[in-house]
């Protein structure tokens, strides 16, 4: 016999903290379903987006290395599981409910364009004037509008608390915008650790990747005080840093970071006497934060990032070169329509032909973005 649905409810109610969301409490779906017998809400709507083409495509979308780049930086699919394991780990030690926190943080990033943030801020200026384009709200049109797999309803029907964990992610790149969804209040616990593990993700994996390429070297991390603890925490000294070393510091700096994150929440969670998860909402700031110490250290790694990766001449290069794909791609689709593959055709009436060559776009890979501008605008290839 298996484990019923009413089961897990109860054992959801057993073992999270009262502070927990709990699946049998969600405020339900757009279109009425009946729930199955073996998944919580949560954990339906998590295999749901699992099995998405969004989600799918997210192999072949630049973190911050473009695939062709090589095959062990991160992608946006990697990052994205990374943000999962953080998440789970983090629910699971503060009583949060862990299928919610992995629903939301394998959603997070459905809607990125590819090329990265490049790619992102090509949509947006091609888009101004017909509302912009951000990936929080991309990802959200992925589930609700844009993936067909019900003959019933459009996208995924997903629960409220996995939406409102969408459009209230947040981080230093990304502002929610979540006038549908209680704007007044915050991020449930479940939605703070998401967005926390997002950014101790890519601030980690991004240093790794840095390490790794060469573009960032051992000694350029001198005098950045949290990698000096790292590399005497370890004994490691010299000017090479082997893999097995680099592997030992950053997964060091992942516990680091995680262990600040669940002391400083467990003293704000009981400073404000919460007991439920509006009371969490109802806070006027987050308890899922770093310490003030640790939030310096986390600053100070950041910026090292950006002054050292991010504005990285090869990054940079790439950078160029993804605006100029996407926006002369935007263009050409624009200037003659026909272009566009005949199932695309389809949507021009109903979201415009502009929102339609945007949709089209951010849904590409980057190979495949790649290819169709060699496709249309190199002589030799073929159309």
């Amino acid at each position: 016999m298996f484990i019923t649905r009413e089961q897990l409810e109860a054992i959801e109610d057993k073992t999270l903290a009262p502070y927990g969301m709990r699946s049998s409490q969600s405020k339900g779906r757009i279109h009425p379903e009946g729930e199955p017998e073996y998944r919580t809400a949560f954990q339906r709507d998590r295999d749901r987006i699992l099995h998405t083409t969004a989600f799918r495509r997210l192999e072949y979308k630049t973190q911050v290395f473009i695939n062709y780049e090589g095959d062990y930086f991160r992608t946006r699919l990697t990052h994205t599981l990374e943000v999962a394991q953080i998440g789970r780990t983090l629910a699971r030690a503060l009583g949060a409910n862990e299928d919610l926190v992995e629903a939301i943080c394998l959603a997070h990033d459905l809607g990125h364009s590819p090329f990265g943030h490049s790619g992102e801020l090509a949509l947006a200026r091609l888009m101004k004037s017909e509302g912009g384009f951000d990936h929080n709200r991309q990802s959200l049109r992925i589930v609700t509008e844009l993936e067909q797999r019900y003959p019933d309803f459009p996208g995924l029907n997903l629960s409220w608390e996995v939406r409102e964990g969408m459009v209230k992610h947040e981080s230093e790149y990304d502002l929610a915008d979540a006038s549908d969804y209680d704007p007044e209040l915050g991020g449930n616990l479940e939605t703070q650790i998401a967005n926390v593990s997002d950014e101790l993700a890519y601030t980690t994996h991004d240093l790794d990747d840095g390490l790794r390429s060469g573009m960032i070297t051992p000694s350029m991390l001198e005098g950045v005080k949290l990698w000096d603890t790292l590399r005497e925490s370890i004994g490691w000294k010299g000017a090479n840093l082997e893999d097995l070393d680099r592997h030992r510091i950053i997964r060091r700096l992942v516990g680091l970071f995680v262990t600040d994150l669940l002391q400083k929440a467990d003293s704000l969670l009981h400073a404000g006497k919460v007991q439920s998860p509006i009371d969490i909402q109802r806070l006027k700031s987050y308890v899922v934060c770093y310490s003030d110490e640790m939030q310096s250290h986390n600053r100070e790694i950041k910026d090292f990032l950006f002054n050292n990766l991010y504005r990285h001449s090869r990054v940079v290069r790439m950078q160029v070169k993804a605006e100029r794909i996407i926006s002369e791609l935007f263009e050409t689709y624009r200037s003659e329509p026909l272009m566009l593959p005949e199932h695309i055709h389809d949507h021009i009436d109903e979201r415009g032909l502009d929102r339609t060559i945007c949709d089209y776009l951010a849904g590409m890979t980057d190979r495949f973005a790649i290819e169709e501008y060699q496709k249309l605008f190199n002589p030799e290839e073929k159309p």
